[in-house]
Protein backbone atom coordinates (compact mmCIF):
# COMPACT_ATOMS: atom_id res chain seq x y z
CA UNK A 1 0.00 0.00 0.00
CA UNK A 2 1.07 3.51 -0.75
CA UNK A 3 -0.11 6.80 1.04
CA UNK A 4 0.01 10.01 0.27
CA UNK A 5 2.80 12.34 2.72
CA UNK A 6 3.40 16.32 2.54
CA UNK A 7 5.20 16.87 -0.82
CA UNK A 8 8.86 16.85 0.11
CA UNK A 9 11.77 16.91 -3.15
CA UNK A 10 15.15 16.80 -2.49
CA UNK A 11 16.80 19.12 -5.22
CA UNK A 12 19.73 17.65 -6.11
CA UNK A 13 20.93 16.69 -9.35
CA UNK A 14 22.27 13.39 -10.24
CA UNK A 15 25.50 11.46 -8.65
CA UNK A 16 28.59 11.90 -10.88
CA UNK A 17 31.00 8.97 -10.14
CA UNK A 18 33.56 9.71 -12.71
CA UNK A 19 32.28 8.46 -15.89
CA UNK A 20 29.30 7.13 -14.31
CA UNK A 21 26.12 9.17 -13.28
CA UNK A 22 23.53 7.79 -10.72
CA UNK A 23 19.94 9.68 -11.75
CA UNK A 24 18.59 9.08 -7.95
CA UNK A 25 21.39 10.09 -5.28
CA UNK A 26 20.89 7.31 -3.22
CA UNK A 27 23.82 4.44 -2.95
CA UNK A 28 22.62 0.85 -0.32
CA UNK A 29 25.38 0.88 1.89
CA UNK A 30 27.28 -2.34 2.22
CA UNK A 31 26.60 -4.52 4.77
CA UNK A 32 28.48 -7.74 5.27
CA UNK A 33 25.65 -11.04 4.83
CA UNK A 34 23.21 -8.40 3.78
CA UNK A 35 23.85 -6.91 0.55
CA UNK A 36 24.27 -9.91 -1.73
CA UNK A 37 22.66 -10.09 -4.93
CA UNK A 38 19.24 -11.50 -3.34
CA UNK A 39 19.03 -8.35 -1.25
CA UNK A 40 20.01 -6.01 -4.20
CA UNK A 41 17.42 -6.97 -6.59
CA UNK A 42 15.00 -6.79 -3.96
CA UNK A 43 15.99 -3.10 -3.63
CA UNK A 44 16.40 -2.19 -6.94
CA UNK A 45 13.01 -3.35 -8.04
CA UNK A 46 11.81 -0.36 -5.64
CA UNK A 47 13.93 2.22 -6.62
CA UNK A 48 17.04 3.84 -8.20
CA UNK A 49 20.08 4.11 -6.82
CA UNK A 50 23.64 2.32 -6.78
CA UNK A 51 23.44 -0.85 -4.87
CA UNK A 52 26.75 -1.79 -3.62
CA UNK A 53 27.95 -5.54 -2.86
CA UNK A 54 28.93 -6.74 0.53
CA UNK A 55 32.84 -5.93 1.70
CA UNK A 56 35.14 -8.30 0.15
CA UNK A 57 38.44 -8.63 1.27
CA UNK A 58 41.70 -7.54 -0.90
CA UNK A 59 43.71 -10.69 -0.37
CA UNK A 60 40.48 -13.04 -0.43
CA UNK A 61 40.25 -11.60 -3.70
CA UNK A 62 43.98 -11.88 -5.08
CA UNK A 63 43.77 -15.74 -3.92
CA UNK A 64 40.05 -15.89 -5.70
CA UNK A 65 38.32 -17.72 -2.56
CA UNK A 66 35.39 -19.41 -3.61
CA UNK A 67 33.24 -16.77 -1.06
CA UNK A 68 35.32 -13.56 -2.46
CA UNK A 69 34.30 -14.51 -5.73
CA UNK A 70 30.43 -15.50 -5.23
CA UNK A 71 30.71 -11.86 -3.08
CA UNK A 72 31.36 -9.24 -6.46
CA UNK A 73 28.84 -11.87 -8.46
CA UNK A 74 26.23 -9.21 -10.11
CA UNK A 75 22.59 -9.64 -11.77
CA UNK A 76 23.24 -9.29 -16.06
CA UNK A 77 20.83 -6.40 -15.15
CA UNK A 78 22.47 -4.47 -12.41
CA UNK A 79 23.39 -1.28 -14.47
CA UNK A 80 26.26 0.03 -12.42
CA UNK A 81 28.44 -3.36 -10.89
CA UNK A 82 29.66 -1.71 -7.52
CA UNK A 83 31.68 -3.32 -5.08
CA UNK A 84 33.24 -2.63 -1.81
CA UNK A 85 36.86 -3.36 -0.96
CA UNK A 86 38.31 -3.90 2.44
CA UNK A 87 42.36 -3.89 2.85
CA UNK A 88 45.10 -2.71 4.83
CA UNK A 89 48.40 -3.62 2.17
CA UNK A 90 49.07 -1.24 -0.57
CA UNK A 91 50.07 -4.03 -3.08
CA UNK A 92 47.25 -6.24 -1.95
CA UNK A 93 44.39 -3.75 -2.34
CA UNK A 94 46.04 -2.97 -5.83
CA UNK A 95 46.49 -6.30 -7.06
CA UNK A 96 42.52 -6.83 -6.07
CA UNK A 97 41.32 -3.71 -8.03
CA UNK A 98 43.41 -5.11 -11.11
CA UNK A 99 42.06 -8.53 -11.03
CA UNK A 100 38.25 -6.09 -10.99
CA UNK A 101 39.77 -4.09 -13.54
CA UNK A 102 41.33 -5.82 -16.12
CA UNK A 103 38.41 -8.93 -15.86
CA UNK A 104 35.72 -6.62 -15.59
CA UNK A 105 34.47 -7.41 -13.00
CA UNK A 106 33.16 -4.05 -11.44
CA UNK A 107 32.25 -0.30 -12.91
CA UNK A 108 32.74 1.17 -9.28
CA UNK A 109 34.96 0.31 -6.48
CA UNK A 110 34.53 1.60 -2.57
CA UNK A 111 36.85 1.40 -0.35
CA UNK A 112 36.12 0.63 3.58
CA UNK A 113 37.53 2.79 6.27
CA UNK A 114 34.57 2.32 8.25
CA UNK A 115 34.05 -1.04 9.60
CA UNK A 116 34.14 -0.62 13.41
CA UNK A 117 34.06 -4.32 14.18
CA UNK A 118 36.71 -5.57 16.44
CA UNK A 119 38.07 -8.20 14.78
CA UNK A 120 38.93 -5.67 11.67
CA UNK A 121 40.01 -2.40 14.22
CA UNK A 122 42.30 -4.50 16.47
CA UNK A 123 44.71 -5.51 13.43
CA UNK A 124 44.31 -1.91 12.01
CA UNK A 125 42.11 -2.49 9.59
CA UNK A 126 38.60 -0.66 8.56
CA UNK A 127 37.99 2.81 11.03
CA UNK A 128 41.14 2.60 13.08
CA UNK A 129 42.99 2.68 9.72
CA UNK A 130 42.94 6.31 8.78
CA UNK A 131 44.82 7.45 12.01
CA UNK A 132 47.77 6.38 10.19
CA UNK A 133 48.26 8.73 7.30
CA UNK A 134 51.22 7.05 5.65
CA UNK A 135 49.25 3.94 5.06
CA UNK A 136 46.16 5.55 4.23
CA UNK A 137 47.74 7.63 1.85
CA UNK A 138 49.29 4.23 0.24
CA UNK A 139 45.91 2.59 0.02
CA UNK A 140 44.40 5.17 -1.73
CA UNK A 141 46.88 6.40 -4.24
CA UNK A 142 47.84 3.06 -5.12
CA UNK A 143 43.70 2.67 -5.05
CA UNK A 144 43.05 5.19 -7.64
CA UNK A 145 45.75 4.33 -9.83
CA UNK A 146 44.71 1.19 -10.41
CA UNK A 147 40.88 1.86 -11.09
CA UNK A 148 41.92 4.44 -13.28
CA UNK A 149 43.80 2.43 -16.03
CA UNK A 150 40.21 1.19 -16.60
CA UNK A 151 38.39 4.34 -16.13
CA UNK A 152 36.74 2.70 -13.18
CA UNK A 153 35.56 5.22 -10.31
CA UNK A 154 37.21 4.65 -7.02
CA UNK A 155 34.99 6.14 -3.68
CA UNK A 156 35.67 5.48 -0.22
CA UNK A 157 33.51 4.84 3.24
CA UNK A 158 34.99 6.17 6.37
CA UNK A 159 33.70 7.04 9.52
CA UNK A 160 34.17 10.31 12.00
CA UNK A 161 37.81 8.31 13.50
CA UNK A 162 38.52 5.81 15.92
CA UNK A 163 36.66 7.94 19.27
CA UNK A 164 35.68 12.12 19.75
CA UNK A 165 39.95 12.23 20.78
CA UNK A 166 41.39 10.81 17.58
CA UNK A 167 38.85 12.01 14.86
CA UNK A 168 40.66 11.50 11.60
CA UNK A 169 37.80 12.51 8.48
CA UNK A 170 39.27 15.57 7.90
CA UNK A 171 42.46 15.09 7.16
CA UNK A 172 41.59 11.44 5.38
CA UNK A 173 38.94 13.19 3.54
CA UNK A 174 41.31 15.89 2.07
CA UNK A 175 43.76 13.07 1.40
CA UNK A 176 41.68 10.95 -0.69
CA UNK A 177 40.72 14.14 -3.02
CA UNK A 178 44.01 15.12 -3.52
CA UNK A 179 44.55 11.03 -4.68
CA UNK A 180 41.60 11.54 -6.95
CA UNK A 181 38.56 9.41 -5.48
CA UNK A 182 35.47 9.86 -7.02
CA UNK A 183 33.12 10.81 -3.52
CA UNK A 184 33.75 9.92 -0.57
CA UNK A 185 31.26 9.39 2.17
CA UNK A 186 31.32 9.73 6.04
CA UNK A 187 29.50 7.98 8.74
CA UNK A 188 28.88 10.34 11.30
CA UNK A 189 30.00 7.80 14.45
CA UNK A 190 33.18 7.41 15.38
CA UNK A 191 34.54 3.79 15.78
CA UNK A 192 34.06 3.94 19.45
CA UNK A 193 30.55 4.50 19.11
CA UNK A 194 29.85 0.86 17.07
CA UNK A 195 26.31 2.56 15.49
CA UNK A 196 25.05 3.13 19.27
CA UNK A 197 23.62 7.11 20.07
CA UNK A 198 23.47 9.79 16.93
CA UNK A 199 24.91 9.73 14.06
CA UNK A 200 26.93 13.38 13.94
CA UNK A 201 25.43 15.29 10.81
CA UNK A 202 27.19 18.51 12.06
CA UNK A 203 30.38 16.29 11.04
CA UNK A 204 29.25 15.30 7.58
CA UNK A 205 28.01 18.95 6.78
CA UNK A 206 31.64 19.97 8.04
CA UNK A 207 33.71 17.39 5.73
CA UNK A 208 31.10 18.74 2.65
CA UNK A 209 32.51 22.20 3.10
CA UNK A 210 36.38 21.32 3.25
CA UNK A 211 35.65 19.37 -0.12
CA UNK A 212 33.89 21.75 -2.46
CA UNK A 213 35.26 19.73 -5.39
CA UNK A 214 34.45 16.36 -5.08
CA UNK A 215 30.93 14.78 -4.30
CA UNK A 216 30.16 13.94 -0.83
CA UNK A 217 27.80 11.74 0.84
CA UNK A 218 26.19 11.74 4.10
CA UNK A 219 25.24 8.12 5.99
CA UNK A 220 24.18 7.38 9.34
CA UNK A 221 20.45 7.41 11.22
CA UNK A 222 18.04 7.81 7.78
CA UNK A 223 15.27 5.41 8.48
CA UNK A 224 13.04 7.85 5.94
CA UNK A 225 12.84 9.47 2.63
CA UNK A 226 11.88 12.40 5.35
CA UNK A 227 15.25 11.85 7.33
CA UNK A 228 17.07 11.82 4.36
CA UNK A 229 15.55 15.42 2.75
CA UNK A 230 16.50 16.64 6.36
CA UNK A 231 20.32 15.07 5.89
CA UNK A 232 20.39 17.03 2.70
CA UNK A 233 19.20 19.99 3.93
CA UNK A 234 21.22 20.45 6.90
CA UNK A 235 24.25 19.39 5.52
CA UNK A 236 24.25 19.74 1.69
CA UNK A 237 25.37 16.62 0.86
CA UNK A 238 25.52 15.15 -2.87
CA UNK A 239 23.96 12.22 -2.04
CA UNK A 240 22.39 9.50 0.82
CA UNK A 241 24.28 6.64 1.59
CA UNK A 242 21.55 3.84 3.35
CA UNK A 243 22.55 1.31 5.46
CA UNK A 244 20.50 -0.16 8.30
CA UNK A 245 17.02 1.78 7.72
CA UNK A 246 16.27 -0.29 4.92
CA UNK A 247 16.65 -3.96 6.53
CA UNK A 248 13.70 -5.85 6.21
CA UNK A 249 12.41 -2.53 4.31
CA UNK A 250 13.68 -2.60 0.74
CA UNK A 251 10.69 -0.62 -0.15
CA UNK A 252 12.68 2.64 1.39
CA UNK A 253 14.60 2.53 -1.80
CA UNK A 254 10.79 3.56 -3.49
CA UNK A 255 10.15 5.78 -0.73
CA UNK A 256 14.08 7.42 -1.45
CA UNK A 257 13.24 7.85 -5.47
CA UNK A 258 9.74 9.67 -4.67
CA UNK A 259 11.21 12.27 -2.41
CA UNK A 260 13.56 13.08 -5.09
CA UNK A 261 11.29 13.74 -7.61
CA UNK A 262 9.16 15.70 -5.69
CA UNK A 263 6.40 12.95 -5.34
CA UNK A 264 4.52 11.85 -2.16
CA UNK A 265 4.02 8.54 -1.97
CA UNK A 266 5.26 6.32 0.38
CA UNK A 267 5.55 2.84 1.38
CA UNK A 268 2.92 1.55 3.67
CA UNK A 269 3.07 -2.26 3.53
CA UNK A 270 -0.10 -4.37 5.05
CA UNK A 271 1.07 -7.75 6.71
CA UNK A 272 0.77 -9.28 3.41
CA UNK A 273 2.54 -6.89 1.27
CA UNK A 274 5.81 -8.18 3.65
CA UNK A 275 4.91 -11.91 3.73
CA UNK A 276 5.11 -11.73 -0.15
CA UNK A 277 8.39 -9.92 0.32
CA UNK A 278 10.04 -12.24 2.95
CA UNK A 279 9.22 -15.30 0.46
CA UNK A 280 10.51 -13.58 -2.24
CA UNK A 281 13.82 -12.93 -0.53
CA UNK A 282 13.75 -16.17 0.42
CA UNK A 283 13.92 -17.63 -3.21
CA UNK A 284 16.10 -15.39 -4.91
CA UNK A 285 18.92 -16.08 -2.12
CA UNK A 286 18.22 -19.73 -3.02
CA UNK A 287 18.40 -18.40 -6.62
CA UNK A 288 21.94 -16.30 -5.33
CA UNK A 289 23.53 -19.64 -2.92
CA UNK A 290 22.17 -22.10 -5.77
CA UNK A 291 20.94 -24.48 -1.65
CA UNK A 292 17.96 -24.02 -0.02
CA UNK A 293 19.81 -25.06 3.23
CA UNK A 294 22.26 -21.94 2.95
CA UNK A 295 19.56 -19.58 1.93
CA UNK A 296 16.88 -20.21 4.65
CA UNK A 297 19.42 -19.68 7.32
CA UNK A 298 20.14 -16.73 5.80
CA UNK A 299 16.75 -15.00 5.43
CA UNK A 300 16.51 -16.14 9.66
CA UNK A 301 18.23 -12.76 10.31
CA UNK A 302 16.37 -10.64 8.71
CA UNK A 303 12.71 -11.83 9.76
CA UNK A 304 12.61 -9.48 13.02
CA UNK A 305 13.58 -6.57 10.68
CA UNK A 306 10.78 -7.08 7.90
CA UNK A 307 8.21 -7.85 11.34
CA UNK A 308 9.06 -5.25 13.29
CA UNK A 309 6.10 -3.17 14.74
CA UNK A 310 3.65 -6.22 13.16
CA UNK A 311 1.16 -8.24 15.06
CA UNK A 312 3.10 -11.51 15.08
CA UNK A 313 2.22 -13.92 17.97
CA UNK A 314 5.82 -14.95 19.76
CA UNK A 315 5.68 -18.77 18.77
CA UNK A 316 5.29 -17.56 15.19
CA UNK A 317 8.30 -15.30 15.30
CA UNK A 318 10.32 -17.95 16.66
CA UNK A 319 9.53 -20.49 14.27
CA UNK A 320 10.43 -18.07 11.61
CA UNK A 321 13.17 -17.11 12.85
CA UNK A 322 14.87 -20.95 12.49
CA UNK A 323 12.68 -21.59 9.56
CA UNK A 324 14.35 -24.62 7.40
CA UNK A 325 12.91 -24.54 4.40
CA UNK A 326 10.39 -23.00 1.26
CA UNK A 327 7.82 -25.49 1.98
CA UNK A 328 7.99 -24.41 5.61
CA UNK A 329 8.25 -20.83 5.29
CA UNK A 330 5.29 -20.75 2.83
CA UNK A 331 3.10 -22.64 5.61
CA UNK A 332 4.09 -20.09 8.74
CA UNK A 333 3.31 -17.23 6.38
CA UNK A 334 -0.06 -18.25 5.73
CA UNK A 335 -0.65 -18.22 9.53
CA UNK A 336 -0.25 -14.37 9.35
CA UNK A 337 -3.22 -12.41 9.03
CA UNK A 338 -3.30 -11.23 5.51
CA UNK A 339 -5.74 -8.41 6.25
CA UNK A 340 -3.32 -6.66 9.29
CA UNK A 341 -2.77 -2.79 8.51
CA UNK A 342 0.48 -1.28 8.18
CA UNK A 343 1.23 -1.12 12.24
CA UNK A 344 2.71 3.09 11.78
CA UNK A 345 5.55 4.27 13.90
CA UNK A 346 6.17 1.04 15.67
CA UNK A 347 7.17 -0.42 11.92
CA UNK A 348 9.53 2.90 11.48
CA UNK A 349 13.04 3.82 13.14
CA UNK A 350 16.35 2.35 14.03
CA UNK A 351 16.35 -1.70 13.38
CA UNK A 352 19.44 -3.94 13.63
CA UNK A 353 21.59 -4.42 17.19
CA UNK A 354 23.27 -0.52 17.86
CA UNK A 355 25.76 -1.85 20.18
CA UNK A 356 27.24 0.13 23.17
CA UNK A 357 29.55 2.67 23.04
CA UNK A 358 33.54 0.92 23.96
CA UNK A 359 36.98 1.49 23.40
CA UNK A 360 38.35 0.47 20.17
CA UNK A 361 40.21 -2.70 20.29
CA UNK A 362 43.62 -1.57 18.43
CA UNK A 363 46.89 -2.73 17.96
CA UNK A 364 49.25 -1.91 20.48
CA UNK A 365 50.82 1.14 20.64
CA UNK A 366 48.55 2.49 17.77
CA UNK A 367 47.23 5.79 18.98
CA UNK A 368 51.24 6.71 19.92
CA UNK A 369 51.94 8.37 16.27
CA UNK A 370 50.49 9.30 13.16
CA UNK A 371 52.75 6.78 10.89
CA UNK A 372 53.20 3.26 11.14
CA UNK A 373 56.34 1.67 13.24
CA UNK A 374 58.06 -1.44 12.28
CA UNK A 375 56.36 -3.38 15.01
CA UNK A 376 52.84 -2.20 13.90
CA UNK A 377 53.77 -2.98 9.73
CA UNK A 378 54.24 -6.28 10.83
CA UNK A 379 51.42 -6.59 12.72
CA UNK A 380 49.04 -5.20 10.30
CA UNK A 381 49.90 -8.26 7.67
CA UNK A 382 47.68 -9.92 9.75
CA UNK A 383 44.71 -7.68 8.87
CA UNK A 384 45.00 -9.33 5.58
CA UNK A 385 43.26 -12.47 6.79
CA UNK A 386 39.67 -13.31 5.62
CA UNK A 387 37.14 -10.98 7.21
CA UNK A 388 34.85 -10.65 4.27
CA UNK A 389 32.20 -12.24 6.05
CA UNK A 390 32.05 -9.67 9.30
Amino acid sequence: MTVATPNLKLELPPLKLGPLTVDTPVILAPMAGITNRAFRRLCREYGGGLYVTEMVTSRALVERSPESMRIIEHDDDESIRSVQLYGVDPVTVGAAIRILVEEDRADHIDLNFGCPVPKVTRKGGGSALPWKLDLFTAIVQTAVREASKGNVPLTIKMRKGIDDDHLTFLEAGRIARDAGVAAVTLHGRTASQFYSGKADWNAIAELRDALPDVPVLGNGDIWSAEDAVRMVDETGVDGVVIGRGCQGRPWLFADLQAAFEGRDERHRPGLKEVADSVYRHAELLVETFGDEVIALRDIRKHMAWYFKGYVVGGDLRAKLATVPSLEVLRGLLAELDPTAPYPGADAEGPRGRAGTPKKTALPEGWLDGRELNPAQKAIIAAAELDVSGG
